[in-house]
């Protein structure tokens, strides 16, 4: 795997870089997350300040990142260990590269089951199953999904088994192929449901809410979940950036290569917030409803509105294409590492990873369906095998994965090295001092934040 990935395993030109790495970026999190943190927030002012945290944190984190992934051509452990070595430092710091590894692979093992659920919301759709729209019923819809742990062992199965088959044909015959396809279809489907939105639904109360900034409706904290989000909508510090750099061909700018990922990836969590508040203000739904906004608040509006059904099967559909284009990169680290370390075929280790995440999977399946297997009872009350490893990977291991990224390019890896993989001299100058300063500071008040250490 050594010469495969510095050789052979590289993207077929920088579009298809940026076509896999916006893939990555963007999934549930732009279509599931973002539209109902933005309603908890109070709308436009929140969007405001997560575009500037995106501009001045997530941007300079990615390519730091990418440049990890470029120099080292490896797994990201490995490719963090080459620049620590060529830099005279500690082979200890290759753990920053493994924590995202690990990080990615357990967040994969639930991202599957939630991808599980849209997938089965596609069949309800197209069967009719939200009904009028009637709330009672889209709501025991939702809870008879959750709780029938055979049928979500069945959408998890589907989603897993779908990921290692695309995975294990390599990196330009199954992953550069997959999203080559997918994202245009997703865009087109994003821009389609986009107009279906403004014509029946209440457009200009949704474009009002998302782009006329109230500040007084911003809080501090709405302000820490802005940079939150910010930093790990662009799939940082879970490995997937470092990798997809090794795959890096020669002569692609990180700078610009970064910011249209960056562009591209918000541009569709805007578009899917004028894709859903339309249809919730049109039908006086609650546009902060929290996570259940997709999969209970929006199937009543399907259910009421004229070709509500074509509509949502068209919505599911461009859900599942979000989230499995984030699952083919979420487990591309793991299985490049099987191959790499372990001498693994390229099969074999995709088959070996997708097992690993199954088995995961089945304690946040038992956990959403409420089985006592997967409840914990602690000191402070039952707590969910789900709920353990959301907490462990979004409030512990992400925000600590990216501070020591900043911390490792920006005061750890040789000035010069990093100076020549971030492209030009002038573009090196504004990103060092941001990576060095300003993100660190930025990524450990989002840790303190999450952790409650402090309350903002």
């Amino acid at each position: 795997m050594q010469k495969a990935t510095r050789q052979t395993n590289r993207w077929s030109n920088r579009l298809a870089y940026i076509l896999a790495a916006t893939g990555a970026a963007v999934g549930l999190g732009n279509i599931w997350k973002f539209p109902y943190i933005t309603g908890q927030n109070g709308g436009g002012a929140f969007v405001l300040v997560y575009l500037v945290c995106i501009l001045f944190i997530g941007i300079p984190v990615m390519m730091a990142e990418v440049a990890l992934g470029k120099h080292g051509r490896h797994t990201p452990g490995r490719s963090v260990l080459e620049v620590a070595k060529s830099s005279g430092k500690s082979h200890w710091w290759s753990l920053v590269g493994w924590m995202g590894v690990v990080s990615g692979y357990l967040i994969l093992s639930f991202y599957v089951v939630i991808t599980g659920w849209a997938l089965a919301y596609i069949y309800k759709a197209g069967a009719g199953d939200f009904g009028t729209g009637d709330p009672k019923q889209v709501q025991a819809l939702f809870a008879d999904l959750t709780n029938d742990g055979w049928a979500l062992l069945g959408w998890t199965s589907t989603v897993v088994l779908a990921t290692v088959l695309v995975i294990g044909k390599g990196v330009k015959a199954g992953l550069e192929r997959a999203v080559s396809a997918l994202m245009p279809l997703l865009f087109l489907l994003l821009l389609g449901l986009a107009i279906y939105a403004a014509s029946e639904g209440d457009f200009w109360a949704a474009f009002h809410f998302m782009f006329a900034p109230d500040f007084s409706k911003l809080s501090i904290n709405g302000v820490v979940v802005a940079l939150g989000h910010s930093f790990f909508t662009l799939s940082l510090a879970s490995g997937i950036m470092i990798m997809y750099g090794a795959y890096l061909p020669e002569g692609v700018s990180i700078a610009k290569s970064s910011v249209w990922i960056a562009f591209f990836d918000t541009l569709v969590a805007l578009i899917a917030g004028m894709v859903i508040y339309p249809v919730v203000f049109a039908n006086h739904l609650e546009p902060g409803a929290g996570p259940g906004l997709i999969f209970q608040t929006l199937p009543i509006a399907f259910g009421q509105m004229p070709g509500g059904r074509l509509v949502g099967v068209l919505f599911f559909i461009m859900l599942v294409f979000a989230a499995f284009t984030s699952a083919l990169a979420l487990i591309e680290s793991s299985v490049a590492w099987l191959v790499e370390k372990r001498g693994f075929g390229r099969w074999q280790a995709a088959f070996a990873a997708g097992f690993g995440i199954w088995l995961l999977s089945l304690g946040t399946i038992a956990s959403v369906s409420n089985m006592p297997i997967a409840i914990f009872h602690t000191p402070w009350g039952e707590v969910h095998f789900f709920a353990i490893l959301d907490y462990l990977t979004a409030n512990i291991a992400l925000p600590i994965g990216g501070l020591l990224i900043a911390i490792f390019t920006g005061w750890v890896a040789n000035k010069a090295l990093m100076a020549d993989m971030i492209d030009a001299p002038w573009v090196f100058r504004l990103w060092h001092p941001v990576i060095k300063y300003l993100a660190p500071l930025a990524i450990l008040l989002v840790f303190l934040q999450l952790t409650g250490v402090i309350h903002l």
